[in-house]
């Protein structure tokens, strides 16, 4: 997390904006890639694997609390550049889902919840 901080910020002052641009970001691509090498090496204990699980579905909650602590309203007034940055944004993310969709084999369906893990939940 202090990574994908520090990464948001310098991007920040090299773009010349004065916010952390896009340090969670950061932080959760780094957080996947290393969990996925850790995986593919077997050094992957099972806790950890749940605390990952349990911070990434923790990830759109805490960008939307962000993202409502910008002045949304000065960014669309203070002229086209917020709105064509948020339109790109959309754009590539948009046109980026089938390239991730196809990346990796496709994987067996989940077996079915024991009445034990039923319970738990």
């Amino acid at each position: 997390m202090l990574t994908g901080m520090v990464v948001g910020e310098v991007l920040g002052v090299l773009l010349g904006v004065d916010a952390n641009v896009g340090g969670v970001g950061f932080a959760m691509i780094m957080l996947i890639v290393a969990t996925d090498w850790l995986r593919r090496k077997g050094k992957f204990p099972k806790p950890s694997e749940e605390g990952v699980l349990f911070w990434s579905a923790m990830y759109i909650p805490i960008v939307v609390a962000m993202a409502s602590t910008q002045n949304v309203f000065k960014a669309i007034t203070g002229g086209p550049m917020a709105l064509l940055a948020g339109l790109g944004a959309l754009v590539a993310g948009a046109a980026l889902v089938p390239v991730v969709a196809r990346i990796g084999e496709p994987a067996e369906p989940l077996p079915p919840l024991t009445e034990d893990e039923k319970q738990a939940v």
